[in-house]
Formats: structure tokens, sequence, C-alpha cells
């Protein structure tokens, strides 16, 4: 039961999502066709058939069958409905192709644009209401990197502190990430660490980023918590053992451990019983303790991260925000446009790093269950991102697509041949349907594997 209510929990975040990024996109070319007088015959989230709706005026609005997108059908436009029945007669004023090339442009782009729009409105939002959190650079120590890892892969070692990415110095911690989304896909990605005092500049392999697709832990904040107890639960073997809040536990049976996830590994693949080293108050002391033999925990928690790192909450007014939400769009349009330049070169993996429907579902369902509404929303914009770089590339039946036909109608003075239009869109048709298929069927054969 448990298993069915967690699916379908995760189709409906899902779909919200969906119907957000659609409903928004089509919104931007109704809103630009209504602008220059063109008929919009039907407002559709969905693809048919059609559920239920209403018409008002001169247009149906309508839910239909099929989640995975949406369209707005203008009177006069060779659309993704194939129906051309239009040309038999004189272009009327309220059709698309009765309009100027440039009227057409803005109309087409202005799905794109809103999901952009969309995108900075997010992040601008979640800056103003919740401010940015952030670390001093200098407060971060170290790192643990754990055996087998993908930060191990790379050249990371435990200990290292992250001073540089890409060459550039880092001051701060922002929102609990190292790195950027952008830094991270850069085809001339490094690290500059701080190793024992010398410094060591670490260049990670071509196929990093599909290292990263099968283990997104790469290098997180919790990676540098200290093996410091924040609080021991009433009863657990460590209560029994007399360890206390403020305990620094620095070695387990005689290895030395000095970061919370070593010491949970420790645990995790010890004995029955395990002798702890626990400097307090200056003084160190040995203590037995037997985890828990099911769970293998002693009932120890981690301390305050917020407290023990130095987290300082940057509050921004209305303008600041729209700019922080502008930057941070930006930083995501970049970074996705690094990952599509590398699958398009081979430079990393299609198989690993091209997600479909069942990899967003799951994403999505996973974010917002980590981080709530907020999640929720961060991969809203993430995806809106996504949506409008995807659909802005040059392929018929995409947004890019009659973009491209009106630049060669502005450049040529004619338009392209409805044929050729025709020909063209069922090729993109198939293509789309073609790549929908093999990212589902990839998601799948991902999972089972996984």
């Amino acid at each position: 039961m448990e298993v069915i209510l967690s699916i379908l929990q995760t189709i409906l975040i899902f779909v919200a999502a969906i119907f957000v990024l659609v409903l928004v996109h089509e919104l931007g070319h109704f809103l630009a066709a209504k602008l220059f007088g063109m008929r919009v015959e039907r407002f559709s989230i969905g693809f048919p058939p059609r559920l239920f709706g209403i018409k008002k005026g001169d247009t149906d609005y309508c839910i239909s069958a099929l989640p995975l997108g949406g369209y707005v059908k203008i009177s006069g436009m060779v659309d993704e409905s194939m129906d051309d029945s239009f040309t038999k007669s004189e272009p009327k004023d309220y059709e698309y192709r009765s309009k100027p090339v440039w009227q057409r442009m803005i109309v087409i782009t202005a799905g794109v644009i809103f999901n952009m729009l969309l995108a900075y409105i997010i992040f601008a939002v979640i800056t103003f209401s919740h401010g940015v959190n952030q670390i001093p650079a200098e407060n971060i120590k170290g790192l643990y990197v754990p055996e087998n890892s993908t930060a191990e892969r790379v050249g990371f070692e435990t200990g290292d502190r992250i001073v540089a990415v890409n060459n550039k110095e880092i001051e701060y911690i922002r929102r609990g990430q190292f790195f950027s989304m952008a830094d991270i896909t850069s085809s001339s990605l490094s690290f500059t660490v701080d190793r024992n005092g010398e410094m060591v500049t670490i260049r990670p392999p071509d196929d990093f980023l599909d290292h990263l697709a099968r283990n997104p832990e790469f290098l997180e904040l919790q990676n540098a918590l200290p093996s410091k107890v924040g609080a021991v639960s009433d009863g657990s073997p460590a209560e029994r053992a007399g360890l206390q809040p403020g305990d620094e536990i620095v070695a387990i049976d005689g290895e030395q451990v000095g970061f919370w996830l070593q010491m949970v590994d420790k645990i995790q693949t010890g004995g029955d019983e395990m002798v702890f080293t626990i400097q307090r108050d200056g003084e160190v002391m040995d203590v037995a303790i037997a985890p828990d033999p099911e769970r293998r925990i002693i009932g120890i928690a981690i301390v305050d991260p917020h407290e023990f790192f130095g987290f300082e909450t940057i509050r921004f007014g209305f303008l600041a925000s729209l700019r922080e939400g502008v930057s941070q769009a930006h930083d995501t349009l970049m970074g996705i446009i690094n990952g599509f330049r590398q699958l398009l070169t081979g430079s990393i993996s299609i198989r690993e790093n091209l997600g479909g429907p069942v990899a967003i579902a799951s994403v999505t369902a996973d974010v917002t269950e980590r981080g709530g509404a907020l999640g929720f929303w961060s991969f809203t914009a993430f995806l809106s991102i996504t949506l409008a770089l995807m659909n802005i590339l040059p392929i018929p039946m995409l947004d890019g697509g009659h973009l491209m036909f009106l630049i060669y109608e502005a450049v040529t003075r004619r338009e392209p041949s409805i044929k050729v239009r025709m020909a063209l869109q069922q090729i993109g048709f198939i293509l789309l349907i073609s790549l929908m298929i093999f990212v589902t069927f990839n998601d799948i054969l991902r999972h089972v594997v996984n």
C-alpha cells in the first residue's frame, strides 16, 4: 500500500510541475497572439484527446488527456495538428499568416520567453522570502571523501579544503553548494584544494559527469561536518556509555576520525563492540560502546550545522532579489547549455545523462520530499529553463523550428512552401516521438540496472 501511495504521490507532484510549466509556456503564445489580433481557436493543457473545457468567444479552453505538454491553436498557422485546410482560402486579418514576420516571431518565441520569466520570478521570490544562506569558505576546514566515491575517483582526499573552482577563489558557500551548475558542467573544470598546506589542482576525468549521473552525491556540506556529538538519545548505547553533547570522537578502535560521515562509516562496518576515543574539555578518554546490532547506530546526533559553520542569512530587497533571480537563472541556463554541448560532442554518455519523464518525475518527487515547497519550486524553475532551451532548438514541431521558417522568410522575402513545411513538421514529429520513446526506455533501464 505504501508503495502505491508513493507512486501516486510522485505522479501527482510531477503532473503539478508539468501543469505549471505548460500553462505558463502556452500562456505566452496565447497573450502574444491576442496582442497582435490573432484568433486563438484552442488553448489546451495536455495533448488530445480533449477531456473537458469551456468555450469562451473564439477560443476553446480545455484539458486534454496526455499531460506531457500542451498547445495553442492559432488560426492560419501550420502547427502540430497538421491542419492546412486554411491554405485553400485567402488570408484573413485575424490569421497568423497575415501578420508581419516580426509579430509572428514574437508569438513563436513568447512561450520560451515566458518560461524564462517564470524561472526568474521563482528564483527571485525564493530569494526575497527566504534570503540566501551562505557560509564563509574559511569556516570549512576540510572534507571527508568516502572510499570508491565520485570525489575519490576525481582525485579528492579526506582533509582537502576547496579554495577555488575553475581558478575562481571561493569566498562563500552559498545555498549549501560548493560549486554552481555552470562551474560543474564546464568543459575546463578544475578544483584547487589546500592539502596539508600545499595547493593542489585537481582536473576531473572526461567522464566526470557520467560518474556524477550515477552517483549524484559528490561533495556536500555534510562531508564537512565534524565527528562531534550534538545530542544523545535517551536509553541509547551512547548514553549508557556516558557520552555527552559536545564530546568529540577522535578515534574508533585506534583509527583516527575527524568527520561525521567518516565516523558513521566506521560504525557501520565495525565489530559488535568498539572502542571510542573521546575528547572532552581537553581530556581524552576511551569508552567501549556496542552499536545497535540491527541499525548499527549508537544514538547520537550531529551538531547544528548552522551554528557550527556560522551560517549567515543575507536578506535582499525587491530589486536586489530580481537581480539575484536573474543571476541564478543565468547560471542554471549556462549549466544546462554546457551539459547539452558535452552530450552533442560525445564528451559524456547520453545514456547516463539524458533523462526523460520517469527521471524527471522521480527527481521532482525527491526534491519535494527533501525540500518541501521550496524544493518543488526550485526544481520547477530548473525544468522551466530546460523546457525553454529545448523548445528553441531548430527542430520542426518545436518553437525553434517555426522560428527557423520565419528567419528564412525574413531573409529571402518569401515563405517556405506548405509542402516543405508539412514534410519537415512530420519529420520533426517522428524525431520527437523517437526521442521520447528512447529517453523513457532509457529511464526504465537505468532504474532497473540501478
